[in-house]
């Protein structure tokens, strides 16, 4: 008399677990990825051969060679731009660690030392300057 068995072996590959496994990956890619969010404007910057990566902060001033001003994808006048930052309460200064200034490669000195006095005068010490990674001494 011969016996049936009641359980027949499975052959198959369980893909269940590679599955979740993967899903497990790409959500820890995805939230420990930086995004970073730069305005839409285009600015040649100059280069740097010390230039250091920046994390970028909440504010940004973009500086045009035409005298414009953008804090933020906001443009704004040199006046304006002063009582934009002057408008900030207290808590808005403590929460801005470092602001990062972008400058176009043709801004003259004299504006660039303009507007750094404007963020001086507002109480912003800690300044970055942005540029863009390359042999600045040809």
């Amino acid at each position: 008399m011969r016996f049936e068995r009641r359980l027949k072996p499975v052959a198959g590959v369980d893909l269940i677990p590679m599955i979740d496994v993967v899903f497990q990956l790409v959500i820890f890619f995805m939230l420990s990825s930086t995004f970073i969010q730069t305005p839409g404007i285009a600015l040649q910057l100059p280069e740097s051969s010390s230039a250091e990566p920046v994390v970028m902060s909440t504010m940004v001033v973009t500086v045009l060679p035409d005298q414009r001003l953008f804090l933020n994808n906001q443009e704004y006048s040199l006046e304006e731009f002063s009582a934009a930052l002057g408008s900030l309460s207290d808590q808005e200064r403590e929460a801005l660690k470092q602001i990062v200034v972008e400058g176009d490669d043709a801004v003259s000195y004299r504006l660039m030392i303009q507007v750094l006095d404007v963020l001086r005068l507002n109480g912003f010490s800690g300044v970055a300057l942005r540029t863009r990674e390359g042999d600045s001494l040809r």
